[in-house]
């Protein structure tokens, strides 16, 4: 078996665990709102959530392929396989990390700083594809602050829509319609995270040549990733849904499919203009804005400034654990 098989199994491999991993840590995103309303029971959203992944997943391919060629084009790289395996291992590095001490952290960032950090401790500063790795970076600080601004606007339209309504009854009524919001919030993210895997795993078979340089995402590629994310949402996130569903604010039913309709519009918008986005950012900045316009004062914002402290220091820790990871994983391939 050669080298360069060997060390594309390894990311197969790599890639799946951080997609089941990017299950239990980031999917927990989508449903914290439904479980802490109970509008679902837990078991009940993760079933519905782990479904609606694999259908998301398996329905579009754009973003992978702004993964797979976007950041850094893959015959740039004399050790390709070797700077995907440390970007993978970097990335699960973080995700375990953060979900560990409940922070929701966002998977998106923690992939793109591992593959540009890799790539950079390879071949320099010049590998980078700066106009596609800037135009991530955009959407990646450009959607939160989207999410965050429709949140406000669409609860701020809720509440003069429905000032006359019965609170009681109103929200048992929105807890039925969370139900339909927490599965499309579902379906969004499939759409967009599960396609960073697949962009991951198309990039390593063409740099090792499997595959030629304008090649669709391959089909059993869709499959597995689809897969690898249904199960591992399968298996909760707990630490993320108690402090995404919690500890930014109470969320009520009505505050809950404001904040839903907010993350799945946004995430649908970056899955239609091939971009990805942190699915982590956008939910928890649509609940930010949600509990914004219903009453500033009732937003627990030491929580938010911890999440927002560890958006930003994602990206170039990551970048840099995949750095010593490369050097490391360099002195035996």
């Amino acid at each position: 078996m050669s080298l360069v098989l060997i060390l594309t199994i390894l990311i197969v491999i790599g890639a799946l665990a951080f997609d089941f991993i990017n299950g239990f840590h980031d999917t927990a995103n989508a449903i914290a709102t439904a479980v802490s309303t109970k509008a679902l029971k837990p078991r009940h959203a993760i079933m519905m959530a782990a479904i609606m992944n694999f259908v998301g997943a398996l329905t579009f391919t754009g973003v992978a392929k702004t993964v797979s060629k976007d950041i850094v084009d893959p015959f740039a790289l004399g050790n390709g396989s070797v700077v995907i395996l440390a970007a993978l291992v970097s990335a699960i590095i973080w995700n375990l990390l953060t979900w560990y001490f409940g922070i929701p952290s966002s998977s998106s960032h923690a992939i793109i700083g591992s593959i540009a950090g890799a790539a950079i401790a390879a071949e320099g500063f010049a590998v980078l594809n700066y106009g596609g790795f800037l135009k991530i970076i955009e959407a990646l600080i450009l959607s939160p602050i989207l999410a965050f601004v429709i949140g406000y606007i669409l609860y701020s339209i809720f509440k003069v829509a429905f000032k006359n309504f019965n609170l009681a009854k109103t929200n048992r009524r929105f807890r039925y319609i969370q139900i339909a919001t927490a599965a499309l919030q579902s379906y969004s993210h499939g759409t967009n995270d599960a396609q960073k895997s697949m962009g991951i795993i198309t990039l390593a078979l063409i740099s090792s040549s499997y595959l030629p340089a304008n090649a669709d995402v391959p089909f059993w590629v869709q499959i597995s990733c689809a897969a690898a994310m249904g199960l591992g949402t399968s298996i909760g996130g707990w630490k993320i849904i108690k402090t995404v569903g919690g500890k930014i604010m109470k969320i009520r039913p009505i505050n809950g499919v404001a904040a839903d309709l907010t993350g799945a519009a946004v995430i649908f918008g970056a899955t239609f203009i091939h971009l990805p986005v942190s699915t982590t950012h956008v939910i928890s900045s649509g609940i930010l804005g949600v509990g914004s316009a219903h009453r500033i004062r009732g937003v627990k914002w030491d929580t938010a400034q911890r999440m927002v402290i560890t958006w930003v220091i994602t990206l170039p820790i990551t970048a840099l654990i995949a750095t010593i990871i490369y050097f490391f994983l360099n002195l035996f391939f």
